[in-house]
C-alpha cells in the first residue's frame, strides 16, 4: 500500500500525526476519529514507509507517531529508536494487542509517550492524542505554572536526578521512586509533576499504608449515594480528583493485596468505578509511586504482586540517601536556616566551622529530613547570629548501631564506613545462622522462631546465598 495521507485540503496548521499499521481498518478508524478532532493523518503500512514520512516531515511537521509493535518488514521498537535518536521532540505511542503488557512496557522504557491497546478504544484514543498535542506547548504551559519544589544541591548524584525529572516530564510512562525514609520522594514527585504538561492540573499525594483497608476502595474511586451505611452522597475518588493531573502513591507497597488486583486493573484500563456504580469512568491521570522498601523482595516473597510491579516500576527513579552525597549538607543547611528563620520573623543565623564539621560527619540515618529537624531545634533554642557544634544535637539513641556478635560497632559513623547494606547483611547473616542452628537447621521450625513465613525464610537464604 503506497504512502498516504488524510484530510489534503485542510488547513496545514493543523497538527499532524503519524499512523504506522499494516491493517486498513486500524488505520481507517483512527485517521476518521483525528479528522474529527482538526488533526491531519498520515499513513505508513510498513517500517519502511513510516522511515519515509519522517524524512519527508522531519521534526516540526509531525506531532505524534501512532505506531504497531509489529509491521511486516520490522517492528515497532525500532521506530521508536529511531524517532528517540533523530526526532526526539516526536511522542511515539506503541499500539499493542489487549494483554500484551510486556510489549507496552518494552515501549515505555525506550522512550514511547504511551501506549494503546488493541481493539482501539476511541475514548482512550482521544484522551492520548491530546495529552501528546499538548507537549508541543508544553514550553508555553511549564511557563505558565508555578516553579514549584527544587530539589537543593549541587552534587552530581542531585544533578543527575535533576537532569532524569526533565527528561522524564515529557513521557506517560509510570515512574516508582526509591529511596530511603527522609530523602525527599515526594519532591522528586512534585518536581516531575510541574516540570511537566500537567504542571497546571492537580497533584494529589496519598499515603497508602494510612488509609483503612475497608475504606480504601472509596478512597481511590470514589462511591454514589447508598452504596453503603455512611454514604449519604457521591464522594470522588482520588482518581477523579487527580483527573488531568498526577497521582502520587507514596509507600505502595503498604497497599494490602486484594487493593492491589484493583490498582492494576485502574491503571491498565485508565479508568475506575465508584463503589455503587454501574459503569466504569475513564481517568486521565499519571501515575507516580515511591517507597523505601524493597519491591522487589516483597514481589519475591508473595507480598506484592508482580504484574503490578511491572507497571508501576516501568522507570525507576533512585533518591540517594544524604551520607552519599555529604557536600550537599552545606546547601541544604544553608537553606533549611534561612527558611526556618522567616518562618520565626527572625535572621537567619550561620553555622560554625565546628557546628559544620559536625553535620558532616554525621551520618544521617534520617537522611534530609533529620538534616532539618537537627537545625529546627538549634535555631530554636539558640537567639543568636551563630550556631555552634553544641547546639547540634544528635539524638544519640539513632547513632547508636545494634550489636551483633562478632559484628559490633561503637557509632553509627562506624556503620558508614562499612555500608549501611554491608552492615546489614552481615547482621541478618549472623541472626539467620543462629536460627537455623538453634533449630538443628529445621527450616519451617526456624522461620516460626525469626516470626518469618517458610517463604520469606527462603528467600533471605536464597538472598544471602545461604540456602
Amino acid at each position: 500500500m503506497p504512502i498516504s495521507s488524510t484530510n489534503q485540503g485542510v488547513s496545514s496548521q493543523h497538527p499532524k500525526v503519524l499512523i504506522v499499521d499494516d491493517e486498513s481498518d486500524i488505520r481507517e478508524l483512527i485517521s476518521l476519529t483525528l479528522s474529527r478532532m482538526q488533526v491531519d493523518c498520515l499513513e505508513a503500512e510498513t517500517l519502511s514507509e513510516a522511515n519515509q514520512l519522517l524524512e519527508q516531515h522531519g521534526e516540526g511537521g509531525i506531532q505524534l507517531c501512532l505506531t504497531d509493535m509489529r509491521l511486516p518488514d520490522g517492528n515497532g521498537m525500532e521506530l521508536i529508536y529511531r524517532i528517540q535518536k533523530q526526532y526526539s521532540q516526536i511522542p511515539v505511542a506503541m499500539i499493542t494487542a489487549h494483554g500484551n503488557m510486556s510489549s507496552a512496557i518494552e515501549a515505555l522504557k525506550a522512550g514511547a509517550f504511551d501506549f494503546l491497546n488493541k481493539p482501539v478504544e476511541l475514548q482512550t484514543l482521544r484522551n492520548l492524542v491530546t495529552s501528546a498535542l499538548r507537549l508541543d506547548q508544553q514550553k508555553q504551559v511549564v511557563e505558565s505554572c508555578d516553579t514549584g519544589p527544587e530539589l537543593m544541591g549541587q552534587s552530581v548524584a542531585i544533578e543527575k536526578i535533576r537532569q532524569l525529572v526533565t527528561r522524564l516530564a515529557r513521557s506517560l510512562a509510570p515512574v516508582h521512586i526509591h529511596g530511603e525514609s527522609g530523602t525527599g520522594k515526594e519532591l522528586v514527585a512534585r518536581m516531575l509533576h510541574h516540570r511537566s504538561h500537567r504542571c497546571d492540573k492537580p497533584f494529589i499525594a496519598v499515603n497508602c499504608g494510612a488509609i483503612p483497608a475497608e475504606l480504601m476502595e472509596s478512597e481511590f474511586f470514589g462511591h454514589r449515594k447508598g452504596s453503603f451505611t455512611g454514604a449519604t452522597q457521591n464522594k470522588e475518588g482520588l482518581f477523579q480528583a487527580a483527573e488531568g493531573g498526577t497521582l502520587f502513591l507514596d509507600e505502595v507497597a503498604d497497599l494490602p493485596l486484594d487493593m492491589q488486583v484493583k490498582l492494576l486493573r485502574a491503571i491498565q484500563e485508565k479508568s475506575v468505578r465508584p463503589v455503587g456504580a454501574q459503569k466504569e469512568e475513564f481517568v486521565d491521570v499519571r501515575i507516580v509511586s515511591a517507597t523505601h522498601e524493597d519491591l522487589a523482595a516483597k514481589v519475591e516473597v508473595g507480598e506484592f504482586r508482580e504484574d503490578l510491579y511491572y507497571r508501576i516500576n516501568v522507570i525507576e527513579l533512585k533518591v540517594p540517601p544524604l551520607r552519599d552525597h555529604p557536600e550537599d549538607i552545606p546547601v541544604l543547611a544553608n537553606y533549611f536556616l534561612s527558611q526556618l528563620a522567616e518562618e520565626m520573623g527572625r535572621s537567619a543565623p550561620r553555622l560554625s566551622d565546628s557546628a559544620l564539621k559536625r553535620l558532616s560527619h554525621h551520618c544521617f540515618p534520617g537522611n534530609v529530613r533529620e538534616l532539618e529537624n537537627l537545625l529546627a531545634r538549634a535555631i530554636t533554642l539558640n537567639d543568636s547570629d551563630v550556631i555552634d557544634a553544641e547546639d547540634i544535637q544528635t539524638d544519640g539513641r539513632k547513632n547508636q548501631a545494634p550489636q551483633a556478635n562478632s559484628f559490633v560497632v561503637d557509632n553509627i559513623e562506624s556503620v558508614c564506613e562499612v555500608g549501611l547494606e554491608s552492615y546489614l547483611e552481615t547482621v541478618e547473616r549472623q541472626i539467620l545462622e543462629k536460627a537455623l542452628e538453634a533449630s538443628d537447621y529445621n527450616k519451617t521450625a526456624a522461620a516460626k522462631k525469626l516470626g518469618i513465613s517458610f517463604r520469606t525464610l527462603r528467600y533471605r537464604l536464597k538472598k544471602l546465598n545461604m540456602d
